[in-house]
């Protein structure tokens, strides 16, 4: 099991390399793109537990 996620993390790591060097600017965009994602997701728990103590 744990050779397995060595080899994963090698792959998962070269894929993340070439997407960077193929495509840079592509690259940044999905980056914002899933930071993005994270702050409005954040944002929502927040109304919701602001929400749920009123």
């Amino acid at each position: 099991m744990a050779q397995a996620k060595k080899v994963f993390l090698v792959c998962l790591t070269v894929f993340v390399m070439y997407t960077i060097i193929n495509d840079p600017e592509r690259s940044g965009e999905l980056v914002k793109m899933g930071f993005q994602g994270i702050s409005s997701a954040a944002g929502s728990v927040g109304d919701f537990m602001t929400e749920l103590v009123n």
